[in-house]
């Protein structure tokens, strides 16, 4: 069958390499909000009358966090700069729970942090908690620091932590317990990458699947039998309907399971192998083509965004046997197939996972039951999604919880006294 496959990266280029230089900060305006439109400061703080606050976004190396991170800056409503970071080798020594440090960042490759100060810090990941503290130890003003995901610092310590079930946290005041991470998908930007793209893949039959293949995670490997078994499956969906498919890996994707998938598709396809910084990325405009999704379902970000398009999504279970996500009881890999650095890595987190502290695994498990169990999705070869599954809500909660840190404290009436 005819295919199209995208360029391969260049020589050398590998995921989770070393960073790039991060670009100088950028400047952006969210989406406007009816609470607080951009240019208007919440009554609440007074420290710039007539001004929205100034809001830092703080980017890490991972993509999902950031993502989500950029996210929350967009829906609040109000203009951001975003600030990059290089870390240090050794940052895993200075960057500690409590720690108010730069000391893991490389400075000279990172944006530059010096007033004036910001009135909101969003940040995601382990690496840039000590960065925000920093920054709020920094400021002559009061800041507040929201955090998105599992932070390591104590709760306490942070004005909002939005966070999703895999992670297991308490409930606390001060802590949003999301149903699914955060997102950027939007029918606008849905629309738009939808049109750039539709002319270059109008040879292709519908119904289009897309295929969103990640990586490895946690207890469930993703090796080269994980990505033939998707090749599979996936073409044996678009088959039966006489359709087509467009995969995109990621970055997190191994080399011979991206190889396995490729291999393995045996429907009109266009194939396209992810590459870091790369401007013609077809991720959102796969979403928007989309007539249903498979989804891997180590992810929970991409989970989240296919079901954010409201089409039919199908997760694919990465593994077998005993590292099944489903926990079946079948036939698994043979055993000496369980000998190499993926399936090795799985078992160490599932031990984790049994016997240390909740705070280091997560389970996503969790989201997946939930997913399915609202009808927002179905696992691949096992019945369909729901035809009309409840939406997800969880950005604008999470922008609304933000802009409450700016609402001004409404004090209780005085008692009244007897005459």
């Amino acid at each position: 069958m005819p295919r199209c496959a995208a360029p391969l990266p260049p020589a050398g280029s590998r995921a989770g390499g070393r960073p790039p230089v991060p670009e100088p900060a950028v400047h952006r305006t969210g989406r406007p909000s009816a609470q607080h439109p951009p240019g208007e400061r919440s009554p609440g703080d007074r420290s710039r009358p007539g001004q929205a606050p100034r809001v830092w976004l703080l980017m890490g190396h991972r993509a999902g966090d950031n993502s989500q991170v950029e996210a929350l800056g967009e829906a609040i409503g109000w203009p951001f700069e975003i600030k990059r970071f290089v870390y240090q080798p050794w940052e895993r020594l200075v960057n500690l729970p409590f720690a108010s440090t730069l000391a893991g960042v490389v400075k000279e490759r990172s944006s530059a942090l010096g007033p004036p100060w910001p009135d909101l810090v969003i940040s995601a990941g382990r690496r840039n908690e000590p960065i925000a503290r920093w920054i709020r130890n920094r400021s002559d003003a009061p800041m507040r620091l929201v955090h998105v995901g599992r932070p390591w610092a104590a709760l306490e310590s942070w004005d909002l932590v939005v966070t999703t079930p895999q992670y297991r946290l308490p409930r606390l005041a001060n802590v949003l317990h999301n149903e699914t991470p955060l997102h950027r998908v939007t029918p606008e930007r849905l629309q738009e990458a939808a049109a750039l793209w539709e002319e270059r893949l109008a040879h292709l039959p519908r119904p289009r699947v897309v295929v969103l293949a990640g990586g490895p995670s946690g207890p469930y490997p993703f090796d080269a039998r994980s990505g033939a078994r998707l090749a599979r499956d996936a073409s044996a969906l678009a088959a039966r309907a006489g359709g087509s498919l467009l995969v995109t890996t990621s970055a997190r994707t191994p080399r011979e399971a991206i190889d396995a998938l490729f291999r393995g598709v045996s429907v009109p396809s266009f194939l396209y192998r992810w590459r870091p910084g790369d401007p013609d990325n077809p991720y959102f405009g796969f979403l928007g083509l989309a007539d249903q999704l498979v989804v891997t379902g180590d992810s929970v970000s991409m989970m989240t965004e296919a079901c954010v398009t409201g089409r039919p999504v199908f997760l694919f279970d990465t593994g077998e046997g005993r590292f099944s996500m489903r926990e079946r009881d079948e036939a698994g890999p043979p055993w000496w197939h369980c000998l190499d650095r993926a399936h090795l890595n799985a078992v160490i987190y599932r031990i984790g996972m049994r016997w240390g502290p909740t705070r280091w695994t997560r389970d996503i498990r969790i989201v997946q039951k939930l997913l399915v169990a609202s009808g927002r999705a179905a696992w691949l070869g096992e019945g369909a999604p729901a035809e009309q599954p409840p939406p997800l809500r969880d950005i604008e909660r999470a922008a609304a919880r933000v802009r409450a840190l700016f609402e001004p404290v409404v004090l209780p009436p005085p008692p009244a006294h007897a005459g």
